[in-house]
């Protein structure tokens, strides 16, 4: 790296990608800031801004999101790279994930945030939450019995689910 930020560097490539992208290279990268332009390019000529507030804007991507699910609905456990699956379904998948990623870089947009910097800060706080050489490989949970007069119990015993790595 040469001292510069991530968000520097993406910045300075966009354009060169963007030409790569153009001229139909299809290994250019393509940044979040490009498609917050493109979407708020899009809005805008279409008039849709009026339309486009936060709550309309997670709204339409928690639909998206249900119609990537119900892809995965039926299928059981599915392994990675999606083997056997055809090319239609591949498209269709591809399709969806797009409907969300879109709507997330439109709703990042409307709410000044800044997508990128935001997702950086998360795998850094997510590093220290989770440093490397404690033991995260499982998605078991424990259960743990304790007692109390917590609201929503009869002053019983109520069930606790705590991540491993707290007990």
């Amino acid at each position: 790296m040469d001292g510069r930020g991530l968000q520097e560097q993406e910045n300075e490539a966009a354009p060169a990608e963007g030409n790569r992208r153009a001229r139909g290279d299809p290994a250019a990268a393509v940044t979040l800031e490009e498609l917050r332009k493109r979407m708020a390019d899009f809005a805008r000529e279409r008039d849709w801004e009026q339309f486009h507030s936060p709550r309309n804007l997670l709204l339409a991507m928690v639909g998206e999101v249900g119609e990537l699910s119900e892809i995965f609905q039926w299928r059981g456990e599915v392994p990675k790279g999606l083997p056997g699956w055809e090319a239609r379904e591949m498209e269709h998948l591809g399709e969806e994930l797009a409907d969300v990623l879109l709507y997330l870089v439109r709703l990042s947009d409307m709410c000044g945030v800044d997508l990128g910097r935001a997702a950086l800060r998360k795998i850094e706080l997510n590093a220290v939450k989770y440093p490397v050489g404690k033991r995260h490989n499982t998605s078991s949970k424990k259960f743990a019995r304790c007692s109390g007069d917590d609201v929503g119990t009869a002053g019983g015993d109520k069930t606790v689910v705590a991540n491993e790595d707290d007990a």
